[in-house]
């Protein structure tokens, strides 16, 4: 009887499985030039309308490199951003995105809120998400997953740190890694980040420049990076 159950603890042990590792990409939208075109030049924003996506892009190579060629991509982006760039600039933005989810076997999730950017989070499985990465506008208090696409300096969706007891804290693996590559995450949002997921989230203290992704490289900060 001992050998029979211990034969079926161990097939019951054998059958429970860890969750599959993913590392999720949000990627926000940029804003329009007829409104960034109104600024002083040391002011304007996305003048290349890939600004996120090509650091999303570079992003998936280097988890691949660290996690393996088959690591689990999930990419979140925020669509409404690209459709009414792309209508601006006569170009197929949302075709292209969806041809690099292709080209790279990732799973493209769009979303045209920050209520479904934060359902997209919270489908992904318990445990399974070993990385985060942000790559998008922000401020001190809030991801803005829109800004500058239909009023000119203002956003019309985003997720404030306010809202983060919306996200299940369990989607998130032990020791997890997350980073945001928005301006200003450090200065406040972070700090509520970790008290309400229980993940690190590593913010920038200053502003981030996106110009070196165009050399290859992720965004840097002016400031620091907070940890």
């Amino acid at each position: 009887m001992r050998i029979l159950l211990l034969c079926l603890t161990l097939g019951l042990a054998a059958t429970v499985t860890a969750p599959a590792e993913e590392h999720v990409i949000l990627c926000g939208g940029p804003t329009l030039r007829k409104w960034e075109n109104l600024r002083v030049q040391g002011e304007r924003h996305d003048q290349w309308w890939a600004n996120f996506i090509r650091a999303s892009t570079l992003r998936m190579v280097e988890i691949r490199r660290a996690y393996g060629p088959e690591a689990n991509l999930v990419w979140i982006v925020y669509r409404p951003g690209y459709a009414l760039r792309g209508q601006e600039d006569g170009k197929p933005y949302t075709t292209w995105i969806q041809e690099q989810a292709t080209k790279r076997n990732c799973q493209l999730v769009w979303v045209s809120t920050g209520g479904e950017a934060i359902r997209a989070l919270n489908a992904r499985p318990t445990g399974g998400i070993r990385t985060f990465d942000y790559f998008g506008h922000s401020n001190r208090h809030c991801f803005m997953l829109d800004y500058g696409s239909t009023v000119m300096a203002a956003s019309q969706a985003w997720i404030h740190e306010k809202d983060l007891p919306q996200i299940r804290r369990s989607i998130f693996a032990k020791n997890a890694v997350c980073q945001s590559y928005g301006c200003h995450t450090g200065e406040s949002m972070s700090a509520v980040w970790n008290k309400s997921l229980g993940a690190r989230l590593i913010g920038a203290r200053g502003k981030t420049d996106y110009a070196v992704v165009s050399e290859g490289r992720l965004p840097t900060v002016s400031g620091s990076w907070v940890r």
